[in-house]
């Protein structure tokens, strides 16, 4: 089975580069350093610690968890990889020079094996649910443990794994220990095959929010986008959910004339058609990479930057996450949780599912389907302070309570580093 997914790798090898290539032409960042997804990256002092992380979303859950390490293993070199180019800069604008950053290798024998030898990790911390058989084996050749941190399984996810569970199962097997959000992710991953599980909590829960953060939310609020009027974000939207914000944004601004809309695609691809699809709508919009502020006919202001997610949260009233309108499954519900807003979603949330329904349980968040449901749950919210303050508090209250994963984390990493080198489990032929 092994021999078979890496045969299909190489043949669409030429592909991978070329899609590359292709997205270069729009941001020629896709272009640069391309050698590292073969392997070709730096070589770098051995004993360090590994941490890959394959985009936003991940990195951005594993800065607390990478900020530990720092303070904790300042001996220790960190190379922090990403898979995407968002991903990579997410790792610039959060940590500049205090870590190492270069692309994961593409998932093929000889790329893998060479990007192990240039990098020489003591340990390889692999976030949320990254299972490649080429890596994690070249990992167990290498002697290198590997910890799956923040694993997390949905139900759909784990029935793709189960119609290739001989593959499966040997990966899960390559892995040193799987530190799984909640129980029910665990008994999947046990299901599955895998012998080393435990549940050390979701990692998302200990997001720290830099201190000035309401504070800059409040001036961006000032300056830029209209104090005195309301403001709602749909954050981290996906191709197919655009329209139906906006024909929210329509029914809303009859009885709220001066609403503003933070509408903030979660792939920068999308920026230039997001904007004309507001023109097209009749919207006035103003981008932020304009710089300009908002004109009192302004309904929407376009997220096109990044890295401000967090600031954009901290100068809204309530936050619609995205994701959860079609069949991607969600994004990070708590961010917005933790800044005291109350959070909206739709019915697609497989990959923050206990979140979403800790939230829902707390009176924090609301559930909507479509357009309509959208429109009369950011109506009653913007109508009755009270209940947005509430409904902050409670979210804020659930964030607070589940905190603990970077302690278990941390102590799992520790474990780990005065483990004796790992080596293939019996029967298990090296590639």
């Amino acid at each position: 089975m092994r021999l078979l997914y890496t045969g299909l790798l190489y043949l669409l090898l030429p592909l991978a580069l070329l899609r590359l290539y292709w997205r270069g032409r729009r941001d020629a960042g896709h272009r640069q350093r391309w050698r590292e997804r073969l392997g070709f990256v730096p070589t770098l002092s051995p004993g360090g610690l590994w941490v890959h992380a394959v985009s936003v979303g991940e990195t951005r859950a594993a800065l607390p968890l990478i900020r530990a390490l720092l303070d904790r293993y300042p001996d220790r070199p960190l190379l922090v990889t990403t898979t995407t180019l968002t991903g990579s800069r997410q790792v610039r604008e959060a940590l500049g020079e205090r870590v190492q950053h270069v692309y994961a290798p593409y998932d093929l024998p000889g790329a893998t094996r060479r990007f192990l030898r240039r990098v020489r990790p003591s340990l390889a911390v692999i976030m949320e649910t990254e299972l490649w058989p080429n890596l994690l084996r070249q990992c167990v050749t290498a002697g290198i443990p590997m910890l799956l941190a923040n694993a997390r399984l949905s139900e759909r996810s784990a029935r793709g794994y189960g119609r290739i569970r001989g593959l499966t199962a040997a990966m899960l097997r390559d892995v040193t220990l799987i530190a799984a959000q909640a129980d029910a992710d665990a008994a999947r991953f046990r299901a599955l095959g895998a012998p080393r599980v435990e549940v050390t909590g979701n990692l998302k829960y200990d997001l720290a929010l830099p201190t000035d953060l309401p504070e800059r939310g409040r001036q961006l609020r000032w300056d830029w986008l209209g104090d005195k009027r309301p403001v709602w974000i749909a954050a981290s939207t996906h191709a197919g959910e655009d329209d139906t914000i906006l024909d929210a944004l329509a029914r809303l601004r009859v009885r709220w004339p001066t609403l503003l809309l933070l509408l903030v695609p979660r792939h920068p691809e999308r920026f230039d058609s997001v904007a004309v699809l507001c023109r097209q709508r009749g919207f006035s919009v103003i981008r932020r990479s304009e710089r300009n502020a908002c004109m009192p006919d302004t309904a929407v202001f376009l997220g096109d930057s990044m890295g401000e997610l967090l600031l954009l949260y901290a100068a809204a009233d309530l936050a619609f996450v995205g994701g959860s309108l079609v069949a991607t499954g969600g994004h990070n519900v708590l961010e917005p949780a933790l800044l005291g807003l109350p959070v909206l979603f739709g019915p697609h949330m497989f990959n923050f599912s206990e979140a979403g329904e800790r939230l829902l349980a707390a009176e924090a968040a609301w559930q909507v389907a479509d357009a309509d449901e959208l429109a009369a749950a950011v109506d009653r919210l913007l109508a009755d302070p009270e209940l947005r303050r509430t409904a902050g508090q409670n979210g804020q209250a659930v964030v607070e309570r589940h905190r603990g994963a970077l302690t278990a984390l941390l102590g799992s990493i520790e474990m780990l580093l005065e483990m004796p080198p790992c080596h293939p489990a019996p029967g298990d032929k090296a590639d």
